[in-house]
């Protein structure tokens, strides 16, 4: 591979970040398995709970980098669980807007100490983790600007 350096497999950021990946969506399905929601659901709830009002759907997506038809699926097995619920927005019935319940929003407190357990367990310090995030943070700001030019 000498006369292609950059297809060595150890010089490939692709790897690494796909393994990790799926590796910390792994930890994060068997930390909320106890509170009974999957990982999707569980970024939709934060993404809620974050916000100071409903959001539709479309602000939800926008937050987690997912389009509408793999976030509704998610949406809809929330509002079977009773942890939100899906109205049309009056001023222009286009819109869904997604709002927590009372039931979600306790949800809140039965979670809040997964992230620093999973980044433990994965040999994180807090100041580790939250240096990765503004660096995963820098790199989809990249790759949005690059996909939107």
């Amino acid at each position: 591979m000498a006369d292609y350096p950059q297809l060595d497999l150890d010089a490939q950021l692709c790897l690494p970040l796909y393994a990790a990946a799926r590796g910390v969506t792994r930890r994060y399905t068997e930390a909320l398995g106890g509170v009974g929601l999957t990982y999707p659901q569980y970024v939709t709830m934060l993404a809620l709970w974050d916000a100071a009002e409903p959001l539709t759907v479309g602000e939800v997506g926008e937050r987690l980098h997912l389009d509408s038809g793999t976030l509704t699926p998610v949406l809809k097995r929330l509002e079977a669980a009773g942890l939100v619920v899906r109205r049309r927005d009056s001023a222009d019935e286009r819109r869904v807007r997604v709002e927590v319940t009372e039931r979600g929003a306790a949800l809140r407190s039965e979670v809040a100490e997964i992230p620093e357990r999973v980044w433990h367990d994965m040999g994180l310090a807090v100041d580790d983790a939250l240096r990765l995030r503004a660096l995963l943070d820098q790199l989809l700001l990249g790759l949005d600007a690059s996909t939107s030019a």
